[in-house]
Formats: structure tokens, sequence, C-alpha cells
């Protein structure tokens, strides 16, 4: 009778167990599909997003550095005077040949040596601290010497200031008096190495960071590895509606009775 009560118990118990985790199976899958779905969805797309984001903005980098960001730098350290003066055009040579075009007063495209090259000589008096007279300076479309249309077109700067005798407002730098622009703002120097370089630079590494955020656990694992570590407590507590550890404990222990009771052979 003992035995076939124990049975009996078990038997309602398993049943009620079984079906209470079907229930929260079922609840926690219908869960699981729906968050999951949306999160999915959502970080399928912040991923797309960022990526493309990352990879344009550090591409760009890769041309606007040469291009605008190298000569804004180089015209900055040379330190030009910000008030002009008077410079006047006293020659100029029309060269051919690579050994005599190591440099040129202006030339379109800066990544080809160049075979034909015109070279401005100046002459000017800065008269700022003192008077002194500078001869065969050498006039450059900019600090480089180099440019690309529509911007720089050196058609129309040697038409401009290559005639011997010319007069026009020009920019020295301390740094080496026999380099002369025609033109020299330092606000606009700093507004390209900010625009050109700051500014993708900062959005590369900002969508660089929260990739790693999105996909990489970044969290420290210290305290859960140490709660791993803790040898696991045997704590049986049927007061909190425990189906599978009371029901194990009672057929433990009614097994156990009956074998007791079992007589000898």
């Amino acid at each position: 009778m003992r035995s076939s009560s124990s049975e009996l118990l078990l038997d309602q118990q398993e049943g009620l167990r079984q079906r209470k985790i079907k229930e929260l199976a079922q609840q926690a899958k219908k869960t699981r599909a729906s968050g999951q779905s949306c999160r999915e969805r959502t970080l399928f797309y912040s991923t797309s997003v960022l990526a493309v984001i990352a990879m344009s903005a550090g591409s760009s980098l890769l041309f606007l550095v040469p291009l605008y960001v190298d000569p804004a730098i180089s015209t900055l350290v040379s330190n030009f005077v910000t008030e002009p003066v008077t410079c006047v055009t006293t020659r100029r040579d029309e060269l051919i040949g690579l050994a005599n075009c190591s440099w040129s007063s202006c030339r379109e495209g800066c990544t080809s040596d160049a075979y034909q090259c015109t070279h401005i000589y100046v002459s000017y008096n800065d008269s700022s601290s003192a008077p002194n007279q500078t001869d065969n300076a050498i006039l450059l479309v900019n600090i480089k010497g180099c440019g690309y249309p529509p911007r720089v077109l050196c058609a129309n700067f040697t038409e401009a200031y290559g005639n011997e005798g010319t007069e026009f407002p020009c920019y020295h730098s301390r740094e080496n008096r026999t380099v002369v622009l025609t033109h020299y703002d330092r606000d606009e120097q700093v507004a390209i190495i900010i625009h050109y370089f700051a500014v993708p630079f900062v959005i590369t590494l900002a969508t660089s960071v929260a990739l790693c955020v999105m996909h990489c656990d970044c969290r420290c694992h210290v305290a859960a590895h140490h709660k791993r570590s803790r040898r696991p407590r045997l704590h049986h507590d049927l007061s909190d509606g425990s189906i599978s550890t009371g029901v194990d404990l009672h057929y433990t222990i009614s097994h156990h009775s009956d074998l007791m009771a079992v007589p000898p052979v």
C-alpha cells in the first residue's frame, strides 16, 4: 500500500511538473521569438549603417590627407606673414627636362613627374621691422607648387604673375624668405585640417568603437568566474513549491522504507 501510494503520488507530481514545464517553455518560446526578431533586425541595420559610415570616413582619409591636409600643415609650419607685401616679377623661365623641373611655380597634378615646368622669380621689400630687400624669391601657387583644376589653373596663374615687371601683393615665409605665395589665409588652412582630417577621423573612431561595443563582450567576468568556482550548496527547500526536489526526496525515503520492511529471505 505504501509503495502504491508513493507511485501514485509520483505519477501525479510528474504529470503536474510536465504540464508546467510545457507551459513555461511555450511562453518563453513566444517571448524569445518576438523579442529576438526585433532585436536582431535592429542590430543588423545598425551594424550595416555604422559599417558603411566607418568605411566611407576611413577611405576618405586616404585621399584627403595627401591632397589637402598635408599641404595645409606644411603651409602653417612655414609661418607665412599675415600682412601682404608688394612683389615684382623679375624673371620667368620655361624649362624642359626632369633634371630642370625639380620644382615648378605652378603645375596641374601632384603625383606624376614634371618634364615641363615654369619658374617665376620675384623680388620684394619687407619693411615691417626694417627695410629688407629680397631678390630671386620663387613664386608658388601654393606651398607644394601644384594642384588640381578648377582650384589651380596654371595658364591663368602664369598669365597673371609671369610677366616681367608685374606688381602684386604676396606673402613670404618667415622660415624661408625665398618662398612666396600669392594667397595666404591662416584660418582657411586651419579649417581645411579640421574639415578634412579631424571630422572624418572622429567619425571613423566613433563608429568603430560603436561596432566593437555592439559585437564584442567587453564586460568583466571576474565575478561570474568566482561564482562558478564556488562549490554548490545542497539545499532542498520544500516550502517554495519545488516539485522535482520534493518528489525525488519523497520517493527516496519511501523506497528506502519499503526495502527495510521486506524480511530477509
